[in-house]
């Protein structure tokens, strides 16, 4: 049977925060299996790592495809590896299509080194304020589209509209605006993802850390996603790399009933028919 926990990220607390699916391999599935796990799963990312020697291999499957950096799944992943598997060593190293990632444990904390995203800015068009609601002040571009609102009632208050979001740039849509308790907060969201909104987006913090540490002058930020889960996360911006720490919860430990050309997970693997 093949173990699977479920773990909130950015949070202290189940039922907030970013909830992950992390599933513990010793040896690789067919993606397609993995897509399904992913959409069986329904959450916004499920995370896949294999042991391969003294490296960890980690993927992130969306319920529709796989994706290239993830935040709260590798949070989520890193807290289930330094607790149940490896918990006599300060850091996991993850090999994974963002190039080398290493989460440190910090008593509660574990703090990601993630690449920071260089930002462009861009023109706001009437495309955008129609999928918002509102018009933005300021649009940037890294890998994903960010739009500066003119305050945190606005961030907690404004909802895209789904299906026009889906024609605005990047991968995904991220509202922010200086906070009045944190450094800064925002939203994310990912129709082209399959995904609504993304609760707490660790790999949004690369897009939004890194502007408004410039804005505010400031290494160290905090941040908070004011989603209706919430999260709190920890960013400090170092050149060209951010670190961000977080929190985490397990929410639940399961077993999945995963069959492969008919076999039950175990005996296929015994097998390696697969």
């Amino acid at each position: 049977m093949l173990k699977q926990y479920i773990v909130d990220a950015f949070t202290d607390r189940i039922f907030h925060g970013n909830p992950a699916a992390v599933c513990v391999l010793e040896q690789w599935l067919p993606d397609d299996l993995m897509i399904q796990i992913a959409a069986e799963n329904n959450l916004s990312e499920t995370a896949f790592t294999v042991k391969e020697g003294a490296r960890n291999r980690l993927r992130w499957f969306t319920p529709s495809t796989e994706i290239d950096l993830c935040g709260h799944a590798t949070l989520a992943t890193a807290y289930v590896l330094l607790n149940y598997y490896e918990q006599n060593v300060p850091q996991i190293v993850f090999d994974t299509l963002s190039g080398d990632l290493t989460v440190q444990r910090h008593s509660d904390l574990y703090e990601m080194n993630f690449p920071a995203y260089e930002l462009h800015e861009v023109p706001v068009t009437n495309e955008m304020e129609e999928a918002l609601g509102i018009r933005p002040m300021e649009a940037w571009m890294g890998r994903d589209l960010l739009c500066v609102l003119p305050s945190e009632d606005d961030v907690q208050a404004f909802v895209p509209d789904a299906e026009k979001a889906l024609h605005l740039p990047g991968l995904i849509l991220h509202t922010t605006a200086q906070g009045k308790d944190a450094d800064y907060v925002l939203r994310s969201y990912a129709p082209k993802l399959g995904i609504a909104e993304d609760p707490v987006c660790g790999s949004g913090n690369c897009h939004t850390a890194p502007f408004w540490a410039k804005r505010l002058d400031k290494e160290g930020l905090t941040a908070y996603q004011c989603s209706a889960r919430g999260g709190t996360l920890y960013c400090s911006v170092q050149g060209d790399r951010v670190r961000i720490a977080g929190k985490a919860a397990l929410y639940a430990i399961t077993e999945l009933q995963i069959a492969i050309h008919g076999l039950s997970f175990g005996e296929a693997y015994a097998s390696r028919r697969y």
